[in-house]
């Protein structure tokens, strides 16, 4: 601790007689340098445990990594003990946490070039051996899981600037160049979204022209449901939230690290203020006095956004209900199970949470949190403005409302793709993506995202939307589409993400731990061992604490059930 007095000890030196009088601190010495650069890095910035996970991205930008000296350092002046520190910046990919000397140091630059499924089908492996080794010792090249820009892949980033529909030669001249911030490209800043209507609803709101009830019978009448995965009612969320004793608070959800899924970074970096209005309504609708915006850190991007656009709306004096923070992520998959996210909103490891109790009960710091993903409150506004029956007026087969289909793989026009909830996977390809690529001809698709299954193209007519999916042992999840051909053995894509899943498991429970690996394993033999992998399954289904590990058997049990042909071809042929 910081300031504490120096213990003095009496010792007996082995084979001595005599007493000797030694001065020192427990524990690890931290350095007087290391702790001049932590204060004044920090400067006066609150020292609350909540925000060491943004006191180790101070660290890792302004240093490229996080020493011991440094981390012993923090660690003292937060008052937490340093194997606290240890473990929590060692959770996160993104931190670069080094345990040994000068030789040991990481190169100043990192590129990443993601090897997720619609990246490797697009050529990442091929990319990624071609940028090693050609970019000289001061770049440190590594793979990395799904950016969240599938739609123009194969995509790398180059620090914090992503290169899309990359290849070696355009990577190259990223570094040479040497700006490594992210690219903003336009969008509708605070300015022009006031100007066209904007915020209306919220100053209707906090003016008490509006009433809570009457919102949260709009989103009931709606039919709008959670639209980052679980699909709960978000009108009946709104409810069981402000039936809870006060304090509440709310979470917004941007951490979608769901291999295929891209839909809100495309909001956020297009329209961040129908996200932040939507945000604030509904927080306004709970008594929600703090909301935490929870963004993945590999949106470089999109946090610029935010920053500068929160402060517009908290200097409109639009944030008097409901403060507004701004968390970052470090590279964890799981943190987008809502139970992981509030551990890291807590500054701690993102491991996820048993439940009951529920979010809606005892959340963040404890406290009733009303939960949402971006595109959920997207929607706050217009259904309130245009009315419940304004939605459900769009949707096919039987199905009401309208879904943001993140559309990936072997399509002419992949993208963001608004279209009627229940459409069917052949529609969506003809209608909004353009076909199939030249020469490529329709075989399969993932519904739901790596976690969601893969359907044959035999069975590309079933509707799209929550519970329709659920016959054929699949979901929609958060409606990442990736569409295969004849090109790809479904094989491989099985074994591509079950190794993500291997990578992102946070370790917590023996199932999910040890099962990915030990399927990643079984999956790369040249011939599977189906009951063993059935087996292993059912344990990891049956006993994993969250979904990834529930989830992540489904695209195997997928492969052996719809595509036989293709387990019978050698690995990546």
């Amino acid at each position: 601790m910081s300031g504490a007095q120096p213990e003095v000890r009496n010792y007996r030196h082995p084979g001595s007689s005599k007493r000797k009088t030694r001065v020192e601190n427990r524990g690890r010495q931290v350095d007087e340098a290391a702790r001049s650069e932590i204060r004044a890095l920090l400067g006066d910035r609150p020292r609350r445990r909540d925000l060491l996970i943004e006191h180790l991205h101070l660290i890792q930008d302004r240093y490229h990594h996080i020493s011991a000296a440094r981390l012993a350092a923090l660690a003292e002046e937060m008052r937490l003990p340093l194997a606290e520190a240890f473990e929590v910046a060692t959770f996160y990919a993104h931190f670069d946490v080094v345990k040994g000397g000068e030789d040991a140091l990481p190169p100043p630059l990192t590129v990443r070039v993601c090897d997720s499924l619609t990246c490797e089908m697009a050529g990442a492996a091929a990319l990624l051996d071609a940028v090693r080794g050609g970019l000289g010792p001061e770049v440190r090249v590594v793979r990395a899981p799904c950016m969240g820009r599938c739609e123009c892949a194969p995509a790398v980033a180059v620090g914090q600037r992503h290169v899309v529909n990359a290849d070696a030669d355009k990577v190259a001249k990223v570094v040479a160049a040497g700006d490594f911030e992210p690219e903003i490209a336009p969008y509708i800043d605070y300015e022009a979204y006031a100007e066209a209507g904007g915020y209306k609803l919220l100053r209707d709101c906090l003016d008490g022209k509006r009433g809570a009830e009457e919102l949260v019978a709009v989103l009931e009448a709606s039919g709008l449901r959670g639209l980052g995965g679980a699909g709960f009612p978000a009108g009946s969320k709104w409810r069981f939230v402000r039936q809870e004793p006060p304090p509440r608070l709310m979470a917004i959800n941007a951490d979608e690290g769901e291999p295929g899924t891209f839909k809100d970074r495309h909001y956020m970096e297009t329209d961040p203020h129908r996200c932040l209005e939507g945000t604030l309504v509904a927080a306004w609708a709970v008594e929600a006095a703090e909301v935490y915006i929870y963004l993945r850190d590999e949106y470089p991007g999109v946090r610029e956004i935010l920053l500068r656009e929160i402060a517009k709306v908290e200097a409109a004096g639009l944030d008097r209900a409901t403060r507004i923070h701004l968390r970052r992520g470090a590279g964890a998959y799981i943190c987008g199970e809502e139970g992981a996210m509030i551990e890291s909103i807590e500054g701690k490891r993102g491991l996820p949470r048993h439940r009951p109790p529920f979010p809606t009960q005892v959340g963040l710091f404890g406290r009733p949190t009303l939960i949402h993903n971006v595109e959920t409150v997207y929607w706050v506004r217009d259904l309130v403005e245009k009315g419940a029956e304004w939605f459900t007026s769009h949707g096919r087969n039987g199905r009401k409302g309208l879904r943001s289909f993140s559309v990936s793989g072997r399509v002419k026009e992949p993208g963001v793709k608004l279209a009627p909830a229940g459409i069917t996977a052949r529609e969506l390809i003809d209608e909004f993506c353009g076909g199939m690529q030249d020469g490529h001809v329709f075989k399969g698709y993932l519904p739901g995202g790596a976690s969601g299954g893969i359907l044959p193209a035999s069975l590309g007519d079933v509707p799209l939307d929550f519970d329709t999916l659920q016959p054929y042992d699949c979901f929609i999840g958060s409606a990442a589409i990736i569409v295969l051909s004849d090109h790809d053995n479904v094989r491989d894509v099985a074994l591509n993400l079950m190794r993500f899943f291997e990578d992102e498991s946070c370790g917590q429970c023996t199932p999910c731990r040890v099962g990915a690996e030990k399927a990643v394993q079984l999956m790369s033999r040249p011939k599977w061992d189906e009951p063993l992998l059935v087996e292993l399954s059912t344990a990891m289904i049956d006993a994993s604490i969250c979904g990834l590990g529930q989830a992540a058997p489904n695209p195997m049990l997928m492969a052996l059930r719809h595509f036989r042909e293709d387990l019978a071809r050698t690995p990546n042929e």
